[in-house]
């Protein structure tokens, strides 16, 4: 069992930047592979970025590649999403997931056993 709890969400202007935290507890050293998805209402929750824990080996949606930065402290049992130039479209709660099998596509949520409760970001214009 992995326990993830995501903090830092929050109202911010466009263009500006925002840092989210996903906390890992349980098993986390048996974990594969970390993820951040995003999804607004109504529609399918999206891949963002995922980090493959042993070695942080990265993997990013098209649509943040160059703006979001995603890093993990394995002392902390922590993964990061640092979100820059953020734009109104990026507004959606995001969520962090945990892979413990490693599955081989990174970027479905079927992928993904394990799921924190999620965190609102809202990007003003």
């Amino acid at each position: 069992q992995v326990h993830l709890v995501e903090s830092g969400g929050g109202l911010v202007q466009a263009g500006g930047p925002l840092r989210l935290s996903c906390a890992a507890s349980g098993r986390i050293d048996s974990a594969y592979r970390l993820a951040w998805f995003r999804q607004t209402a109504g529609k399918e929750r999206d891949f963002v970025a995922a980090i493959r824990w042993i070695d942080g080996n990265t993997y990013y949606a098209d649509s943040v590649k160059g703006r979001f930065a995603i890093s993990r402290d394995k002392a902390k049992n922590t993964m990061y999403l640092q979100m820059n130039n953020l734009k109104p479209a990026d507004t959606a709660v995001y969520y962090c997931a945990a892979d413990l099998l490693g599955a081989a596509v990174v970027t479905t949520r079927d992928s993904y056993g394990y799921w924190g409760q999620g965190t609102q970001v809202t990007v003003s214009s």
